[in-house]
């Protein structure tokens, strides 16, 4: 490892620890109780505005119509696809229970996205002037089926020539749930428009609920661009939507549960906030969208919902841009995942069953694309071990004058015919690579309860032992993919400088990367650790083998031939060298200039 590759791995370290840093979560705690779902203030619901008393004649009078649906006996109706089992409710026409049946929570409990402990629906509104909440309402039920989707119609007790409707139309396969909103004959009663609130209580259903907080949020799509609350954010967040909104999901790491409308909402509020103190809970989310009560009548109010995994290849196919939950990083790291990485990553999942094996092939195939960019960086190396004498020399003899050492060395490199950022360029383009692994694997539903060795879960962090106590950034277990991806590290890293030209701190330097990795990588999945581990054995390998083609007497030859070739004139200098050259020239000239002035002022 010469001195640019070793610049090149300290400038990675700095960017990994300056990315982990800027979005460290904030230590704040909020006071809200942590069992007390979030409430709406803003509009009153069935309960505090619109739910008569037997005595209340009034209020009877003023519901018209809809008066009859006010009261009633609650009846549930179970339905059961391939992929859910769903229970709705008479009372409210909503969901009442949906679990994923393919799915467990990490303790192999059933995984469940909606129950009344934790979710409450809303449709507010104003009829003949009062507030009334119509997912309040008591409904009938009916249901049909067309081919294989079943249709189930809730309908509240109308007056003759009045018509209200909630349609949800379950297909057999999938995790979309078409939702329609049907009105005739009674619109003149309600106001302008409709509120639909969704207020989410979001229980723990992964190993690490600190990462699972840092990957919750409320994510949308308006107005033709994507964006999202703050994920790490302990405080709350809250942000007020207008414009043509496609769709607003409450995202958790691996799941969804959101609401899509095919023309679009006018507009909405929406909200996260989080209690650290209360382990039973992840976040609180509150979504908040404006329906117009004429696309009702129109019969334009077509919406889906959409409850299940946080998987790239299954969100593409429900509405535009909804794969964007899935966070491939930014350019360039985003193209390489999308269109290199995801892509081999899935075929190897189709085709091959166990994970650590998937992760070696991986890997293997990565190594494989990157070795031209590996072999310049090994030569590199080498070339700098033939030349470590005489930059040992150069040294010597300069002493502490750096400036001169640097142009002494700059000579060497142009006479040996040595680019002295060859090494450090095959490292910078290896970059995107590495980043997009820190984005693949904690995003991978696939990797999700597969165990491995003795992770028992690849998508979160292997503990072979729990500390008695929390190390500030480090953790309170230990990891042991993490640490053997550290000793990997660090005996490439001392083996590469066996024949590097650096010395002092700067060599000191390079062993401070994998140190840095032990406690960022500490808590992250352990299929990204494993990952990092196996690509360190497969570059020994590699770079054993390069060593075979590498022939360092014939180098030494080279370099001779050049130099002679320098000496004679019959070799130019690069443009490379020659703009290296004069800026150091330039650099030298504006420190004489320097220093000159400084003795005229002292003189003065």
């Amino acid at each position: 490892m010469d001195r640019n590759s070793a610049i090149g791995l300290t400038l990675i370290a700095v960017l990994l620890l300056a990315y982990f840093t800027w979005f460290a979560p904030k230590p704040e705690d909020l006071p809200q109780p942590a069992n007390q779902p979030p409430t709406d203030q803003s509009l009153p619901s069935l309960d505090s505005a619109a739910k008569p008393s037997s005595s209340d004649s009034t209020l009877v009078a003023s519901m018209g119509e809809l008066a009859t649906s006010l009261t009633g006996q609650e009846e549930l109706k179970h339905l059961e696809t391939n992929d859910l089992k769903i229970t709705f409710t008479t009372k409210g026409g909503t969901i009442r229970d949906l679990e994923l049946k393919n799915y467990k929570t990490y303790h192999g409990k059933p995984l469940v996205l909606v129950d009344p402990s934790s979710n409450t629906f809303k449709l507010l509104t104003q009829y003949n002037g009062k507030a009334i909440d119509l997912h309040g309402l008591y409904y009938s039920v009916s249901e049909t089926k067309k081919a294989d989707t079943t249709f189930l119609t809730f309908t509240p007790n109308l007056s003759e020539g009045a018509s209200w409707k909630l349609v949800y139309s379950i297909p057999e396969n999938g995790f979309k749930i078409g939702f329609s909103i049907q009105s005739s004959g009674s619109s003149t009663q309600f106001s302008d428009e409709l509120e639909l609130n969704w207020n989410a209580i979001l229980r723990p259903l992964e190993k690490d609920i600190n990462d699972s907080r840092n990957n919750t949020t409320i994510t949308y799509y308006q107005n033709g661009s994507f964006d999202e609350l703050s994920q790490r954010s302990t405080d709350t967040e809250r942000e007020v939507l207008s414009g043509n909104l496609n769709w607003v999901s409450i995202k958790q790491k691996f799941f969804l549960a959101s609401i899509i409308s095919e023309i679009g909402f006018p507009g909405g509020e929406i909200e996260t906030s989080v209690n650290t103190s209360d382990p039973t809970v992840v976040k609180r989310a509150t979504v908040k969208i404006k329906i117009p009560t004429k696309e009702v009548t129109e019969g334009k109010a077509n919406y889906a919902l959409y409850f299940g995994p946080n998987d790239y290849k299954e969100l593409g196919k429900v509405t535009e841009s909804f794969a964007k939950n899935v966070y491939l990083g930014w350019p360039p790291v985003y193209w390489i995942n999308k269109y290199v990485i995801f892509p081999v990553f899935y075929f190897l999942t189709n085709t091959i069953g166990n994970f650590g094996l998937i992760i070696i092939i991986l890997v293997i195939v990565l190594r494989i694309i990157l070795l031209p960019l590996s072999y310049r960086s090994y030569l590199s190396m080498a070339k700098m071990k033939v030349l470590k004498p005489e930059l040992d020399e150069i040294k010597e003899k300069f002493g502490e004058d750096m400036t001169k050492v640097q142009q002494e060395q700059m000579k060497l490199y142009q006479q040996a015919g040595v680019n002295p950022l060859s090494g450090c360029i095959p490292l910078v383009l290896q970059m995107p690579i590495l980043f997009a692994m820190f984005y693949l694997f904690p995003n991978s539903i696939e990797l999700r309860q597969q165990s491995f060795l003795w992770a028992e879960d690849l998508s979160t962090y292997d503990s072979i032992l729990n500390l008695p106590f929390m190390i500030p950034l480090y953790g309170d277990h230990v990891s042991l993919f993490t640490l053997l991806m550290t000793v990997s590290t660090l005996v490439y890293t001392w083996q590469n400088n066996q024949i590097s030209s650096v010395q002092g701190p700067m060599k000191s330097m390079s062993y401070m990367m994998p140190i840095i990795f032990l406690f960022v990588l500490n808590s992250f999945p352990a299929g990204l650790s494993y990952y990092y581990f196996i690509t360190n054995l497969i570059t020994f390998a590699q770079q054993a083998i390069i060593k075979r083609f590498v022939n360092e007497d014939k180098i030494k030859e080279v370099m001779e031939n050049h130099r002679k070739m320098m000496a004679s004139g019959t070799v130019k200098k690069s443009k490379f060298m020659s703009k290296l050259e004069d800026a150091m020239k330039a650099s030298e000239e504006a420190r004489k200039q320097s220093e000159e002035a400084r003795r005229k002022k002292k003189k003065n």
